[in-house]
């Protein structure tokens, strides 16, 4: 019934243009003092004879209607061609469908391609950077931590590379299992111990003694990518660790906030927002990458800010659906 009335509507100016000329014959008809009634006779065989046109022409309409809406799902197959119009149009589908299939399979030769060369560049650059880090590590000067703090974020950017390429790809290694919250913590804090020095900022940490559910590789790289971004914007004062209950862990920090307008962007793909662009180094993966870590885990994260005073971050370790491992 929908499909006939739309087909009618498709149909308007036609039949408003037949009941105008059936208005003008009646028309005529009256000017020249002849009866009406003379006019109702052949304009009744007309519309039956239209009518049976329109019922006819429908029935065409929606054969080429259900013939094209099965061409449209091309995963179960094409339909026989009943006729030549059905086989032209089986002809276009398949052709559209085998182009369709060569643009996919060069897509994913070259996603794949772009892929391997990344991963395998990653893995190559590392080793200049561990040779870098072993010939300063031993030389204890203002220079020295300070080379081994930017050498720190070469290493994060390249974790971010490889970290991307694991999301993107097809499979995930998520291994879920029961973790000491502050033995993840104390690695984290040890890694960027030089950067607090070098910034002269105080970190404000108690244990948690909490144990939680998680993939410990990858909430340790959601947790060194937020407590990367406070250290960069928080120019004096202190980044505050804590637990909130039942289990949210809190990242605070005294740093230079967040825009209101940017809040609801900050997890957006490269999305740097007002802070990101008057530092150039931003790329806007860093917290996008997060949040997509954490929806794959189960957690929840969230951003509350306020400019000049400082910015919280909440992962919400809690699950509803785990599978230990």
């Amino acid at each position: 019934m929908r499909l006939f009335l739309r087909y009618l509507k498709g149909k308007r100016m036609g039949i408003a243009a037949f009941a105008g000329f059936g208005a003008v014959l009646a028309a005529s008809f009256a000017l020249y003092r002849l009866p009406p009634r003379a006019v109702l006779y052949p304009a009744a065989l007309c519309a039956a004879a239209g009518l049976v046109l329109l019922v006819a022409d429908f029935m065409r309409v929606r054969r080429r209607h259900l013939l094209l809406k099965d061409l449209s799902d091309l995963e179960d197959g094409l339909p026989v061609p009943a006729d030549i119009e059905a086989a032209d149009y089986r002809a276009i589908a398949e052709r559209l469908q085998e182009a369709r299939r060569a643009l996919e399979d060069r897509a994913g030769a070259e996603a794949r391609a772009m892929a391997d060369y990344y991963t395998l560049w990653v893995h190559q650059v590392k080793t200049p950077i561990a040779a870098m880090r072993l010939r300063l590590q031993d030389r204890d000067s203002a220079d020295a931590r300070a080379l081994l703090s930017e050498l720190m974020r070469v290493e994060r950017y390249v974790e971010m590379v490889l970290t991307y390429l694991r999301l993107e790809g097809d499979g995930s290694d998520y291994v879920i299992r029961e973790c000491a919250l502050d033995a993840l913590l104390r690695q984290v804090f040890k890694r960027f111990s030089g950067e607090f020095i070098l910034r002269r900022l105080k970190l404000d940490y108690a244990p948690t003694g909490a144990r939680v559910l998680t993939d410990e590789k990858w909430l340790t790289f959601v947790v060194e990518q937020v407590l990367s971004n406070a250290l960069k914007y928080t120019p004096a004062g202190t980044i505050s660790v804590y637990l909130e209950a039942p289990a949210t862990l809190c990242l605070r920090d005294t740093g230079i906030g967040i825009a209101p307008e940017d809040l609801p962007r900050v997890f957006d793909q490269s999305y740097t927002g007002l802070a990101g662009r008057a530092d150039r180094r931003a790329s806007g993966l860093g917290l996008y990458l997060c949040k997509r870590v954490c929806d794959g885990l189960g957690h929840g994260i969230s951003i509350e800010s306020t400019p000049g005073e400082g910015t919280t971050v909440r992962i919400d370790l809690s699950r509803r659906r785990m599978n230990v491992e």
